[in-house]
């Protein structure tokens, strides 16, 4: 799940799909440090082209819109969190550059 909170008040709420096994999500406190409204992405075995509503908080790990898959509350990425396209756009429009990002088990 992820949370938005403005102050203690929860704002919103998103079931998210994390990393696998083999490629958890990095766990710690983060900050938003770049925002891109279309990306595209790839690794060992994956190109994205035109991933929505991506906000990176560490390295290579962020936050964006999934047209891919929908098994949402189902760890399915190579480290990220994947939310709805419906739900990481309002979440884009919600965060700026420098928002803390918590990340948990």
């Amino acid at each position: 799940m992820v949370y938005a909170y403005e102050g203690d008040r929860l704002v919103n709420s998103f079931l998210v799909s994390t990393g696998t096994w083999q490629h958890p999500t990095v766990t710690g406190q983060f900050r938003i440090y770049v925002k891109y409204r279309y990306t595209d992405m790839s690794g060992p075995g994956y190109y994205l082209r035109d991933v929505p509503y991506t906000m990176y908080f560490y390295k290579g790990y962020g936050l964006h819109g999934t047209y891919w898959h929908s098994n949402f509350g189902t760890p399915m990425s190579h480290g990220c969190v994947n939310l709805r396209t419906e739900d990481a756009a309002w979440l884009f429009d919600w965060a700026s550059v420098g928002t803390p990002v918590n990340v948990h088990e």
